[in-house]
């Protein structure tokens, strides 16, 4: 995953303006107590970090998939 594809799966999940505040301010325990934002600034990789956020935000897994793939259909 790219950093353009995992602020495209940020903004088609959470919304533009939500996502921002997400990737901002939520504290993500397991990439070492990082915003998403910090955790990309240090080198983690897109995907790690979109699965990050999935799991904090009780994401279904149906919809892990992120962008630069086929969407599932939301249930």
């Amino acid at each position: 995953m790219r950093l353009s594809e995992f602020r495209q799966a940020i903004a088609d999940e959470f919304g533009i303006a939500y996502g921002q505040v997400l990737t901002n301010d939520l504290v993500l325990a397991e990439l070492g107590d990082r915003t998403a934002d910090q955790a990309l600034k240090s080198g983690i990789a897109p995907r790690e970090v979109w699965l990050a956020v999935c799991r904090s935000a009780d994401v279904p897994p149906a919809r892990w998939h992120g962008a630069g793939l086929p969407a599932q259909p939301r249930r």
